[in-house]
């Protein structure tokens, strides 16, 4: 399948209860690492097989707490591009993270919202 679901994301504001909430519920696996250019930690999510995940806690103020799904797509840019053209609303525009790979957040013409994410190369 082109452009399969890669990775989800948890935004929260309380990371702590979610963490004991889903790793207690679900059994998955979860990490703490820094977040690429500072600002806190990220938790990733272990699932085993299956599409992975990561937790984190800093939501814009009055954003409630959601679950953000990423596309992998093979150019961030151009799919961004291509996304706008079809009628969605750009979110975040292409955003580099660390060394680990871009990623960019639309919102579709219906009102949905999904990110799309880029490896980089050796990633």
């Amino acid at each position: 399948m082109a452009n399969p679901f890669v990775h989800v994301e948890l935004n929260t504001g309380d990371l702590p209860t979610a963490k004991k909430f889903y790793g207690s519920l679900f059994g998955w696996e979860l990490k703490d690492m820094p977040m690429p250019g500072g600002g806190g930690n990220y938790t990733m999510i272990s699932v085993g097989e299956g599409t992975g995940g990561g937790m984190m806690s800093n939501l814009p103020p009055n954003t409630p707490p959601h679950w953000m799904a990423y596309v992998g797509v093979d150019d961030v840019r151009a799919m961004t591009n291509r996304a706008k053209e079809l009628g969605a609303t750009v979110l975040q525009d292409v955003l580099q993270v660390g060394e680990y790979g871009q990623m960019s957040v639309i919102r579709d013409p219906t009102g949905a919202v999904v990110a799309m994410w880029q490896n980089k190369a050796g990633n």
